[in-house]
């Protein structure tokens, strides 16, 4: 035999051992997920898998930590001095980190659904009759008071008030709420540093402080886009609330870190107060609302404009009352390791 038709046996031979191989492994695949009952998943990050997104993430009920993802204990320059005075000063290589786990993407309608139906849990805004929602205002309404645009609706509350959706980020959440729905998972709140940690994925450039575009100049995340508050021209593909994970992942495959929805962290907001332009809720509910200690929230929301706001990056910081809800903030979780 030639060693041509020799080595061309050996390499039909090897091919097949390798189809039999990649054949088996798919088929524990499917056997593993029969087993468990979780779809594979879901490749997020562009329109069609977001809108076909049930919400619930692979491995839900099951897995202590489905639907995250592992980020490895590191050092991050925590601040910048770019944005913000109350983002200053930067601290360069001084914050570190240690390992953690984080939801991939902001807690779902879906995921809060099954928490309320596990533990008929009732939320701050249903108990107060009333949450902070955004409406377009009119000339007139703009003329007549600060920030037109939020309003305090009654019966507005996490169920109603976006719309319905299971891939939708839960809102009109408290600080309370969200925790309550982390500690039933045995999971918390992200620290400020843990948040901004995992938004930068491991970035310093100045482009973290820019509104995030793609090459062509197309928005990368959910922020306004047009003349706020009268017209959200949408370029970024949504006008409101989008489901999550429509855009492309950050560093650490974390979706929508930046814009969609503000999201809760663990901290009370301390230091310089920067005004808070199209964020200021609690002027909203006024005097039928008891403030409580301010909290600090992370990486703006579809509200967050060039032209007002300018709080689309990982460096920014908000301040929340704790106990108002508001149509323009979510969440997310962490587990310590």
């Amino acid at each position: 035999m030639s060693l041509i038709h020799r080595g061309l046996r050996l390499t039909l031979g090897a091919g097949v051992a390798v189809l039999l191989a990649l054949l088996g492994w798919l088929f524990l695949l499917s056997v593993s997920a029969v087993l468990t009952g979780a779809p594979p998943a879901p490749a997020l990050g562009n329109e069609q898998s977001c809108a076909a997104y049930s919400g619930l993430p692979a491995g839900w009920g099951k897995d202590a930590h489905a639907g995250m993802v592992r980020v490895a204990a590191g050092s991050f320059v925590f601040g910048s001095e770019r944005g913000y005075a109350d983002e200053r000063p930067a601290q360069p290589g001084q914050v570190r980190v240690k390992s953690f786990w984080i939801d991939r993407t902001e807690v779902t309608q879906a995921q809060f659904a099954a928490f309320v139906a596990a533990t008929g849990y009732v939320t701050d805004a249903e108990k107060q009759g009333a949450g902070v929602v955004f409406h377009t205002p009119t000339a007139e309404e703009l003329t007549q008071r600060p920030y037109a645009w939020w309003s305090l609706q009654k019966g507005a509350q996490w169920r109603g008030a976006q719309p319905a959706g299971g891939h939708l980020p839960v809102t009109l959440v408290t600080q309370a709420d969200a925790l309550a729905y982390a500690r039933w998972l045995g999971r918390d709140l992200p620290t400020e540093a843990e948040w901004e940690y995992a938004g930068k994925a491991g970035r310093s450039d100045d482009q973290l402080d820019t509104a995030p575009t793609d090459a062509q100049g197309k928005p990368t995340a959910n922020y306004w886009q047009g003349s706020f508050p009268l017209l959200d021209a949408g370029a970024d593909g949504h006008a409101g609330l989008a489901p999550v994970g429509c855009y492309a992942a950050n560093g650490f495959g974390l979706y929508d870190m930046i814009g969609n929805a503000w999201e809760w962290t663990s901290d009370r907001y301390t230091g310089p107060r920067h005004p808070h332009a199209n964020g200021d809720t609690a002027v909203a509910a006024g005097a039928a609302h008891a403030p409580d200690a301010a909290t600090v929230i992370k990486g703006g929301s579809f509200l967050c404009a060039p032209d007002y706001c300018v709080r689309y990056r990982a460096s920014a910081r908000e301040s929340q009352e704790r106990n108002l809800a508001a149509a323009h903030i979510g969440f997310r979780t962490v587990r310590r390791e």
